[in-house]
């Protein structure tokens, strides 16, 4: 058995200093000796000859997996494993020492429930943390880290955020990862010259990083051994890189020095939270993780088997089935594989009462109750903790060891019982924060209808509700104790009516929207809690309304899962409706547009939308069909949505010209664009317009005045569109000036989602290099692939114009007549984006054919093709220039 610490809450609870209650782990020794063993063989195999860190076809054998049912002693399991591999318990003769061969082992711990607040770049800056532990620089993960940091989190240095964050602050790394990360920048920077420590890893230093690898420089071929190096440098720094920088991670521990060398035990607590959530976007983030670590150990709990053996989930997840993981699939004998953490034996049932609850050293339970405890507990630990607590509990209220009579009770029947056993007060905190998936003190009294917070600062002490100071709102009682609770209430003395459950959820539900959701992470949790009540309980949808606004606003796109309870038959309430709507709105940016554009009609089949919510749906549908070239139904959608006068209106106005845009009928696009204003983002729509007409220095003054207006209203999101949209217009006229914007965009992007604006970026660097870099013909069909992939059938014509360009001023009369054939068959759909065909032939001089629709231009079509003869004229000298140097 392994004793740990005191039990605080349980000490404090008493004032006899003769009992003695701990935080008391029952034997697991199984368990641990899988831990022992799966390191064992991981250290063995990571030294053995041919092992390379790099190789990332080799199946991976570094997951080692423990799942239960709720309440069974994983994340117990998970925190004891952490500890007594970092030394915090002593070893006995339950829990040997690892094997001496193993070596050092650094471990780290994440929780990942939905509630804690963890993201993934938590978890990457954890992993970070427990390698500093080591005490060497990681210079190659630091580098790429460091440029990372400074596009998403600009002003704000790493050690200063690792500080204000309670769960990043407390690992011990966290007081030598600053100077980790400045040793290793300054011995790049002196190895290649440049001066001071390299604080800013981007323009030029970052160019001579990138060209002293690639080239192999004598004072970076250590570095350059990592060979993914340079290109992850190179690669835009969003979380889709960052998930990737563990390879980097993974080879600097490889190449550490043999004495310093130590392995990282990673556990990933609560995973189940993980691989629920919609289209496994966050699960497959972790799982590169796994992958890119061979060297690592990662011991993933949850409720459910890992699916990672099933090739079923392949494109889900980036490496699926057993060929990839053949140690998770079932029937595997050789650690570390997957198991199922199993119900507590009678001999450690009785243990652990023995040693939870102590007086002057001896157990405070007698035989007969501790045999009927185990015998009801079913060997399940939550209901041996609660059994411990109900006795302390009626023992300070007597001064006398309570009767068995009192411990004949089923899991159920004894929640309710500790459950009657509270105050009156405290047993309505009980039901009121049931409702929620996760609270604070001033939440949950105001959920109960209280004006003070005594009860629920009493409650939140209890054993039964747990703590994570990093969430949104740090409390939450355990699953099955909340579904216990509200079971058990039918048969209480006090029980609640359906009338008062009722208005006990509209209390916690206007609590909610009562709360501060600026914050990202409390927005999307309040919206999950929000309409889960409003689902259950039928009400009104209320301050979810502005919340969702709020959440398509900002750009960043968590799902949003609908709540469950509802058969496929039946028709869904309005929340479940509206849930659905903001699910599929954000994974458009994952997914191709028709998935999204399908969801959204079903919603609107429904007709249980409230009529100010249903512009939402009906936008983002036209947006969609936009997007995949349905130009009559986009233009429907956008003027019934334009019609309504709703919120979206001024957007829908925005969408319309966009669409008089794609039809070459710039004229009407500026009449209507001229009337949108600030809210109808008009300088970006504006410069839509200027750039076509070859004015692009009055299109990239158009942009940057919306940059800077979103910049100075707060929204993020727009302001980087409007870069993305300047940097585009930019690479026509000025590389120099272009290269700048499309990191600036880069810069900007990494805090959003937008995936339009993303590829917008990419297309603008094949603008910037069309007629100069020969390999730009492959570069643009693997953007034109990840478009149309999205659905995206502007970014299409945009590549196949860039690819145009770049024929033409590379002087290749084959390659041109080829790029227009393919941006007519591909994009040209009538008059849909007709004009960027007949561009094609203005800027080469040449007449457009008779059977191509022609556009209404700003100017004459004489000055429109003088502009872009210039600008085409001004790249052949460029790239003249060029090669003559």
């Amino acid at each position: 058995m392994l004793v740990s610490r005191s039990d605080l809450r349980a000490l404090f609870r008493s004032n006899d200093r003769d009992v003695r209650a701990v935080d008391y782990f029952a034997d697991r020794r199984d368990e641990w000796d899988s831990v022992a063993q799966s390191l064992s063989y991981l250290v063995r195999a990571v030294r053995a000859d041919g092992f390379d860190v790099q190789d990332l076809e080799a199946p991976r054998r570094n997951v080692l997996t423990f799942y239960g049912v709720g309440g069974i002693g994983k994340s117990t399991l998970s925190r004891s494993v952490a500890r007594h591999l970092s030394g915090g318990l002593p070893a006995d003769d339950h829990w040997p020492p690892l094997d001496e061969g193993t070596g050092p082992v650094v471990p780290v711990r994440v929780d990942l429930a939905r509630d804690s607040g963890a993201d993934f770049e938590s978890l990457i800056l954890a992993v970070r943390l427990a390698a500093a532990e080591i005490g060497q620089p990681m210079p190659t993960f630091d580098l790429a880290l460091q440029r990372y940091w400074e596009h998403n989190h600009p002003g704000e240095p790493l050690d200063e955020y690792v500080r204000r964050r309670t769960r990043l602050s407390s690992l011990p790394g966290a007081r030598n990862l600053s100077g980790q990360v400045q040793s290793a920048l300054a011995d790049v920077a002196q190895a290649v010259a440049l001066p001071g420590t390299m604080g800013q890893v981007v323009g030029q230093g970052l160019r001579t990083v990138v060209r002293a690898l690639r080239e192999r420089h004598h004072r970076v071929r250590a570095l350059a051994e990592c060979s993914r190096f340079a290109d992850l440098l190179e690669a835009t720094p969003d979380q889709d890189a960052l998930s990737y920088y563990p390879h980097l991670l993974a080879w600097d521990l490889a190449s550490l020095p043999p004495k310093h060398r130590a392995t990282l035990v990673v556990l990933l607590d609560t995973f189940e939270d993980v691989g629920d959530r919609v289209h496994r976007d966050l699960e497959r983030l972790v799982q590169r993780v796994v992958w890119l670590m061979p060297n690592a150990l990662f011991v993933i709990t949850g409720r459910n088997r890992l699916q990672w053996d099933d090739p079923q989930l392949e494109g889900q997840l980036d490496w699926a089935g057993p060929e990839c993981w053949p140690q998770l699939v079932g029937g595997a004998t050789q650690e570390p594989r997957q198991h199922t953490v199993g119900y507590l034996s009678a001999g450690d049932c009785e243990t652990y009462l023995s040693q939870r609850l102590t007086r002057a050293g001896r157990p405070m339970m007698d035989d007969v109750t501790r045999h009927l405890v185990t015998a009801n507990s079913h060997g399940l630990p939550l209901y041996l903790d609660l059994a411990a607590m109900r006795f302390l509990d009626l023992y300070r209220r007597s001064g006398n060891a309570p009767s068995v009579h009192d411990f004949n009770l089923d899991f159920p029947a004894l929640v309710a019982r500790t459950f009657r056993d509270l105050p009156p007060e405290a047993r309505r905190v009980v039901r009121s924060v049931s409702l929620l998936e996760s609270f604070s003190v001033p939440l949950a009294s105001a959920a109960a209808g209280f004006d003070h917070d005594a009860p629920a600062q009493s409650l939140v002490d209890r054993p039964f509700v747990e703590h994570d100071p990093g969430a949104p709102w740090p409390y939450r009682l355990h699953a099955l104790i909340r579904d216990a609770v509200r079971e058990a209430d039918s048969t209480s003395d006090d029980r609640w009516t359906s009338a008062d459950w009722q208005r006990a959820a509209r209390r916690a539900f206007e609590a909610l929207g009562r709360e501060d959701i600026s914050h990202r992470a409390r927005l999307v949790s309040a919206l999950r809690q929000g309409l889960a009540l409003s689902h259950q309980f039928g009400l009104p949808l209320g301050w979810l309304e502005d919340a969702a606004f709020q959440y398509v606003d900002d750009f960043v796109w968590e799902p949003i899962e609908p709540p469950a309870g509802l058969q496929d038959d039946t028709a869904p309430t309005p929340a479940q409706a509206l849930a659905t709507t903001l699910s599929a709105i954000a994974q458009r940016q994952r997914r191709h547009r028709s998935g999204t554009a399908r969801q959204l009609r079903q919603v609107l089949e429904t007709g249980v939308l409230p009529p100010s919510l249903e512009e939402l749906p009906l936008y983002f549908l036209a947006e969609c069909d936009r997007d995949l070239g349905n130009f009559q139904e986009s233009l429907n959608g956008m003027r019934r949505v334009a019609d309504l006068g709703g919120r979206l209106a001024a957007t829908a106005r925005r969408g319309l010209v966009h669409l008089a845009r794609r039809i070459g009928d710039f004229p009407r696009a500026r009449e209507a664009a001229l009337h949108l204003g600030a809210e109808g983002r008009q300088d970006r729509v504006l410069g839509d317009l200027w750039w076509p007409q070859g004015s692009m220095v009055l299109a990239c003054s158009a942009y940057a005045a919306g940059r800077d207006q979103a910049l100075a209203d707060g929204q993020v999101g727009e302001a980087a569109l409007s870069q993305a949209c300047l940097a585009f217009a930019a690479a026509f006229q000025d590389r120099p000036r272009a290269a700048e914007q499309i990191a600036r965009a880069e810069e900007l992007l990494a805090g959003v989602s937008i995936r339009w604006a993303q590829t917008q970026t990419r297309v603008a660097a094949l603008v910037r290099d069309a007629g100069i870099a020969p390999d730009l013909p492959q570069r643009a069909e693997a953007v034109a692939r990840e478009a149309e992939e999205a659905g995206q059938t502007s970014s299409v014509a945009y590549v196949r114009f860039a690819e145009c360009l770049h024929a033409l001023v590379a002087g290749i009369p084959e390659a041109l007549a080829r790029a227009r054939e393919r941006l007519t068959e591909d994009c040209v759909s009538g008059m849909e984006f007709a004009y960027l065909a007949e561009l094609t032939y203005l800027m080469a001089d040449e007449e457009p054919p008779a059977s191509l629709p022609r556009a209404e231009w700003l100017d004459d079509v004489t000055q429109v093709r003088a502009r872009w003869v210039g600008l085409v004229e001004d790249r052949r000298q460029e790239s003249a220039a060029q090669q003559g140097a």
